[in-house]
């Protein structure tokens, strides 16, 4: 039978493509997964660092977390010496029963508090001992997995680059500003042109589904071989990823499965009691193609001499978090599922060579977008937009007609973001460079978001008077010489 798919128990709130910031529960990982490995001590040495961080980004319920940790690391230490006092003791007593006639010995066992030292005396001392150093071995694993599971909620550092608050820094423009009076919807421009299919959708698979139908789904092809073609032109690997991954690489990545409250923001793989019950980690579908791309690193050690390796996918994405109904969500801007072109790089551990892969997927989404012909505008974005694992975020925002009403029209379509060691060091992934491993860097970004890009296409293509789309014209040999889509195009 093929897996069941967890439904949402609740609606969640939209949060702008970014994972839940608190992890209820560390997702189980099958044996010959990486542990993640977080610098725990950096952490307690610099726990207002940490926490400034966390308030900036938006993290409150994290803030804390630094306090924390040094309190359970004191507990910890605590329990370390105890333990270490009991085997001392152990020894001495095992000393003592060794030798029953020896009087160094036997001083050296009542100099610690033990009278009796009978052989019976010493063998229930000894048990005793054997007992509590067990209850602090427990309590020792337990602080330390509370510790590392609030090192992980932590997000990632934030850049000097990155505006600090809520409000955006407007980078550049790309195209001038449209200037028809249309405020069509992209719903009722592909409705009229019997392209969009809404309602069957609805009754086949709910609110947040869709069917593109025949030149809509040959506009979709359209723009992932374009997108495919600027990328694979600069020397990007092409590859075709899975769909369903394990959680914990989800989570690894930045996107939880599931947050404090149990608001799911991606879609998770039903288990049976059996799986739960024979330890079989949990899986579920993909929110994007960067994290099987991240997931191919896992465990690995890269020749730094091959750095910085980059790959594009396109793939299906599913989404549980697609928002609450309204203006906002209407038609293709927010939907559960959808195509997307993502591009994804394994750098050196420097900035330096991050950044100019930034770079080079920030102009690769400048030039897609210039020559589709879209105004849009590029931001830097703040800190309290950040998801847990970027260090630093770009989006561009196109120009929809029928938002005109909302944030000046403007809809986010592509995004880009350095993301340091974060994901590295919770997938294991490092380089090997004069002999030594270090943690590589990760860079991800946009190259084809289809639905809102498709929804711009037709908007800003949309002719009332001839009751036509425009197609633009980069898209051409992909749409079999279709410059303009007419009425009831399906096939």
């Amino acid at each position: 039978m093929p897996p069941r798919i967890r439904p949402l128990l609740r609606r969640p709130q939209w949060r702008s493509y970014h994972p839940s910031p608190r992890l209820r529960a560390e997702p189980s990982r099958p044996s010959i997964a990486q542990k993640p490995t977080i610098d725990i001590k950096h952490i307690r040495q610099n726990p207002d660092l940490y926490t400034q961080n966390a308030i900036e980004r938006n993290y409150g319920a994290q803030s804390s977390n630094p306090q924390r940790i040094t309190e359970l690391f004191a507990q910890w230490q605590g329990h370390q010496r105890d333990g270490r006092s009991m085997r001392e003791q152990s020894n001495v007593l095992q000393a003592a029963l060794a030798n029953p006639k020896s009087a160094k010995h036997q001083d050296a066992a009542r100099a610690i508090g033990f009278d009796d030292l009978s052989r019976d005396g010493i063998i229930a001392a000894s048990r005793s001992l054997k007992s509590k150093l067990a209850s602090i071995e427990t309590e020792e694993a337990e602080l330390t997995r509370s510790i590392e599971g609030l090192a992980l909620e932590l997000p990632n550092f934030t850049s000097p680059d990155t505006p600090r608050g809520h409000e955006a820094r407007v980078v550049s423009y790309i195209n001038e500003h449209p200037s028809g009076e249309s405020e069509k919807s992209h719903v009722d421009i592909g409705t009229s042109l019997g392209i969009l299919d809404f309602a069957s959708a609805g009754s086949t698979s709910g609110w947040g589904w869709y069917y593109l139908m025949g030149a809509a789904a040959q506009l979709e092809q359209a723009l992932v071989q374009f997108a495919l073609s600027k990328a694979t032109a600069r020397g990007w690997t092409l590859v075709a990823p899975p769909s369903i991954v394990y959680s914990h690489v989800a989570a690894a990545c930045g996107f939880m499965p599931r947050d404090q409250s149990g608001e799911t923001q991606i879609y998770t793989i039903a288990q049976g009691e059996a799986d739960v019950a024979r330890g079989r980690p949990e899986l579920c579908l993909a929110g994007t193609a960067e994290i099987p791309l991240a997931g191919m690193g896992a465990g690995a050690v890269l020749d730094s001499a091959v750095l910085p390796r980059k790959y594009v996918a396109s793939s299906r994405c599913y989404r549980a978090e697609a928002g609450a109904r309204g203006v906002d969500t209407k038609g293709l801007y927010r939907v559960h599922e959808f195509t997307k072109v993502e591009l994804f790089s394994w750098t050196t551990p420097e900035l330096e060579a991050a950044t100019e892969v930034f770079d080079e997927i920030v102009e690769m989404q400048v030039e897609v977008l210039r020559e589709l012909g879209l105004h849009c505008r590029v931001l830097e974005m703040p800190s309290t937009d950040l998801g847990a694992s970027a260090f630093r975020k770009k989006d561009i925002e196109a120009f929809f007609p029928s938002r005109r009403g909302r944030d000046g029209g403007y809809g986010e379509v592509t995004s880009a973001s350095v993301c340091t060691d974060f994901q590295a060091r919770r997938l294991g992934t490092k380089m090997s460079r004069a002999g030594k491993k270090e943690w590589v860097y990760t860079v991800n970004g946009t190259g084809m978001a289809v639905p809102r890009v498709l929804a711009a296409v037709l908007e800003n293509g949309w002719d009332e008077g001839r009751g036509e789309a425009r197609v633009p014209e980069c898209l051409w040999p992909w749409m079999g010489g279709m410059e303009v889509i007419k009425g009831k195009n399906v096939v």
